[in-house]
């Protein structure tokens, strides 16, 4: 096994925050059931028998190109994994609203992340405060 083989399966075993375990591929392969892929990719799975909280399955995710992030659930998943309703979805269930932007994954700690005006990575200053506020001041 190559040194960068070896190193990834230590990491699967041992790095579970960073996305698929081989106690999670595991345990899949035993008691989980295959449901469906969403359009990121990541692959949904429920469990054989109903084992999960109130008595019910568990729903498992197994999310695509590394690392576990629950914003790249869409909407039509999400409500699937958070028991709102027991019918995964399926290619094209979910009609957005016309006022509903495109799903994206959060982007905090990456280049893209929001920074408004005034933060230290933003551009530009903080707008003046306004109204009725009176900033602390130390005596």
């Amino acid at each position: 096994m190559a040194y960068g083989g070896f190193k990834d399966f230590l990491i699967e075993i041992f790095a579970w925050w960073r996305g698929n375990t081989w106690g999670t591929r595991l345990w899949t392969r035993l008691h989980g059931v295959y449901v469906g892929t969403d359009e990121a990719g990541n692959r949904y799975f429920r469990s054989k028998k109903p084992n999960g909280p109130h008595g019910m399955e568990r729903r498992m995710v197994v999310y695509a190109g590394g690392y576990a992030e629950a914003t790249t659930i869409p909407p039509g998943w999400y409500g699937w994994m958070h028991y709102r309703t027991n019918t995964p979805p399926t290619p094209g269930d979910y009609t957005p609203r016309e006022w509903e932007k495109p799903h994206m994954r959060n982007h905090t700690g990456s280049a893209l992340a929001y920074h408004p005006d005034g933060s230290l990575l933003g551009k530009g200053e903080r707008p003046r405060v306004t109204g009725d506020y009176d900033a602390w001041s130390p005596e």
